[in-house]
């Protein structure tokens, strides 16, 4: 491709994907520490008021926040690493195709890797966390073996960003659409679609932090190249996932509702 239609392309998608991820992870953000606590306030008359006008709303904007965010961050992908000569280190025997083609795949299989676990250890988070954090760091391992050292961040950040953009519109949405309906007409809904719709917004929250981080990571050679830079981003998951759990410590103190 001419160098300079990538270039138009890499600023069309890139400004796509930096302004719908605002749109998204504000919303995410909104749910999981401000709407997740004034919620709790709500008796059952307010509820079948508030939920019908606000949900709907805010819903429409993040799960097509969403969308936009994967679709134009995948288009990316394609043409600065898949198809920008990086997805290998120049030395590697393992051609360009066939590593864009394992990344590729690896996005799928992230995505149904996670939602077959947590289907199982939905009810046992601690056990599922650890599991998942092991399966991260294998597939870390894996990439560091197959992709160069940038790509592997991005690659993994990917990952986190495909198994978020499904859990909003395969798990959270069509949940959603049933609490909703559900409260309007003055119903209990399920509390299997409750339950499964926050653990994943939940979820979603905590792989938003190292997810930023793996996005900009091509900012930073000092840490992706290390020879351990594969370790470096484990343990920086790590840290993001200890962010978010101070965050949301945060929300349910009194600190953010006081005037």
């Amino acid at each position: 491709m001419d160098a300079n239609v990538t270039a138009v392309l890499d600023l069309i998608f890139r400004w796509t994907h930096v302004v719908a991820g605002i749109m998204w992870i504000g919303h995410l953000y909104f749910f999981n520490f401000v709407n997740g606590q004034v919620a709790k306030t709500y008796d059952a008359d307010t509820k079948k008021k508030v939920v019908p006008e606000l949900m709907p709303r805010a819903l429409y904007w993040f799960r097509w926040g969403a969308a936009y965010t994967w679709i134009s961050g995948f288009l990316l992908l394609g043409i600065v690493i898949y198809g920008g000569g990086v997805i290998v280190a120049p030395e590697s025997s393992l051609g360009s195709g066939v590593a864009s083609v394992i990344g590729v795949a690896l996005l799928v299989v992230g995505f149904i890797v996670y939602d077959v676990l947590w289907k199982a250890m939905a009810k046992n988070e601690k056990a599922g966390v650890i599991v998942s954090y092991i399966l991260v760091v294998i597939t870390l391992f894996v990439m560091n073996l197959l992709f160069s050292k940038r790509a592997v961040y991005i690659q993994m950040g990917s990952i986190f960003g495909t198994i978020m953009a499904g859990n909003v519109w395969m798990r959270i949405w069509p949940n959603q659409r049933k609490i909703i309906a559900a409260t309007k007409a003055g119903t209990a809904p399920d509390a299997a679609l409750v339950s499964t719709a926050g653990l994943r917004s939940k979820q979603n929250t905590y792989m938003s932090v190292p997810l930023v981080f793996a996005m900009v990571s091509n900012h930073f050679p000092t840490i992706y190249g290390l020879d351990g830079g594969w370790i470096v981003l484990a343990v920086l998951i790590l840290v993001g996932w200890g962010v978010t759990k101070l965050l949301y410590q945060k929300a349910a103190s009194p600190a953010p509702a006081q005037f």
